[in-house]
């Protein structure tokens, strides 16, 4: 009989534990080709996720991964991320979690799963000239969509 992992259960925990807690619970994912999160978000090949229950929808823990549905820039988004990609959990407000290592055979498809492709390239240069906007950095006014009633 092979031991199982204890990852899901600490994750469970922390996670049980921050909401008892008034704490804001953080997930810590190295992004592979398993996991589902927004690229545009991910910043070299890795995410942190908020998991309260106030920021998700249907969130799951189980042995296999962390799945649940978020809001990112508005847009709702299904989440899914594998457990051998979760590289941590913890405290917002504290800091206080674990972090786990994450097994060399997974390091190696997560190197090659977070090469840059040209498809994520090319979203992350539309999301940082759609948020600068202006030439002076700041972002572009939106007319307003009140209207004067004489």
């Amino acid at each position: 009989m092979s031991e199982q992992s204890a990852k899901p259960y600490l994750v469970r925990a922390i996670c049980e534990w921050c909401a008892d807690n008034g704490l804001t619970p953080y997930l810590s994912v190295k992004v592979n080709g398993e996991t589902r999160v927004p690229a545009a978000f991910v910043k070299n090949g890795e995410i942190v996720l908020n998991v309260s229950v106030s920021a998700t929808r249907r969130l799951t823990v189980d042995n296999a991964g962390v799945q649940f549905s978020a809001r990112f820039n508005g847009s709702s988004q299904e989440v899914s991320v594998p457990m051998n990609a979760v590289s941590g959990i913890f405290a917002k407000e504290t800091g206080y979690g674990f972090a786990f290592e994450i097994a060399q055979d997974a390091a190696a498809s997560l190197a090659a799963a977070t090469a840059p492709s040209a498809d994520i390239d090319a979203a992350l240069e539309k999301d940082k000239k759609d948020a600068k906007g202006a030439k002076d950095g700041r972002p572009k006014a939106r007319p307003s969509h009140l209207q004067i009633i004489k």
